[in-house]
């Protein structure tokens, strides 16, 4: 049985960049600590599943050195202690984001579909006030459409299949892929835009909580707005988005989105009166009671001061709430990891030969089964 020799400093990089220590992975792999002292050589068969366990491309353990992982997009992000290198979990989401966005882009562009003319009709010079109702226009819902939506879930929903059915791919996972193993982290990134005239995508933290999915899903949609220079990840703390341009932008553009000025100061009256002002806003437009009440003193409807107030007790709270992760139905949830219209994409260019089935498996996560599953479901019968 063969053998290979793999640099040590591979085998740590290994380890710290999937989160874990030497002594817990040599729990499972016991000649781990040998490998590294160079006493003893893995099997390939070893080293497949330390790579598989690490979350770890197998051809890495082959380089004479730790590679330098980056980001593949932007990074937009304004997080006060931003990690050293993105997570695995990070990185293999871009990516399977952007093997969907290449297809797309192909099936579309040979099928001689017309580019989005919205796609960056923004620019940063622009009143974003101005862009987020020309936003809310084009999705097709008015100011107060939120209050006739009765939940959270619901709200999001219905936002994402509107912003779906002006071509853009829109996903919502808290995983990579459908491995409940390995979970994305909101403090990390909240989402990303892949801006592109012909196939853009915007993806969702789902690991985030409803309210928060719901400006990040506006949010995103602004940085399509802007096109090119929109393109990036997502990702800030607190209520505001730091000093990044682009992040501020599409900030200001969310917030007049999800809550009209127009429509809250009309409202205002009857939200003022009583205990919980912000906590009525939120519930009328499906946004968190930060964004409400942000949104609030932003307008001037309250002070700085009453918002901080509400501020640190809110944020104390919420810190102290346990979150609770829901599974739910394996086939519904593919509505927001993969999306019906580019599940219904892939299918049909698998049935004409466009692709191989293997290929629309890699796409859209579902293998064997599963994929013939949600055909299905999804009114299509496979052969």
């Amino acid at each position: 049985m063969e053998h290979f020799a793999v640099h040590p400093d591979l085998l740590r990089w290994a380890c710290e960049r999937a989160g874990y220590d030497i002594d817990t992975l040599s729990q499972r792999f016991r000649q781990l600590s040998a490998w590294i002292r160079r006493e003893k050589k893995p099997t390939f068969r070893q080293l497949e599943n330390f790579a598989k366990a690490t979350r770890t491309p197998l051809g890495y353990f082959f380089l004479p050195e730790p590679p330098v992982e980056s980001l593949p997009i932007p990074d937009l992000r304004t997080i006060k202690r931003k990690p050293s290198r993105p997570s695995p979990e990070l990185l293999d989401t871009i990516y399977a984001m952007q093997r969907r966005q290449a297809f797309l882009r192909e099936i579309r562009s040979e099928d001689e579909a017309e580019p989005l003319d919205f796609l960056g009709g923004a620019r940063l010079s622009d009143d974003p006030e101005a862009i987020g109702r020309e936003m809310r226009r084009l999705v097709g819902l008015d100011d107060s459409w939120a209050s006739q939506v009765p939940t959270w879930k619901e709200a999001v929903g219905e936002l994402r299949r509107r912003i779906e059915q002006l071509g853009i791919m829109a996903v919502i996972n808290g995983i990579v892929g459908n491995n409940t193993h390995r979970k994305l982290d909101p403090k990390e990134f909240r989402g990303f835009a892949l801006t592109d005239r012909f196939a853009p995508l915007i993806f969702v933290n789902g690991a985030d909580t409803k309210s928060a999915q719901m400006f990040t899903l506006a949010h995103e949609l602004a940085h399509i707005w802007l096109g090119s220079e929109g393109e990036g990840l997502s990702g800030f703390e607190g209520i505001f988005p730091g000093n990044e341009q682009v992040e501020r932008f599409c900030d200001q553009a969310a917030a007049e989105f999800l809550v009209p000025a127009r429509e809250l100061k009309q409202q205002w009256p009857q939200f003022k009166g009583g205990a919980d002002p912000f906590e009525k806003i939120a519930r009328f437009f499906k946004v968190s009671p930060i964004v409400a009440g942000r949104r609030a003193m932003d307008l001037r409807l309250v002070t700085r001061e009453t918002f901080f107030e509400f501020y640190e007790s809110y944020t104390k709270k919420e810190r102290q709430q346990a979150k609770a992760v829901g599974g739910g139905d394996f086939y519904k949830n593919q509505n927001t990891r993969v999306g019906e219209p580019f599940a219904r994409t892939v299918v049909f260019a698998a049935m004409e030969g466009r692709v191989t089935f293997k290929e629309a498996y890699d796409l859209t996560g579902l293998h064997g089964g599963a994929f013939q599953e949600y055909a299905r479901r999804l009114g299509i019968l496979l052969p």
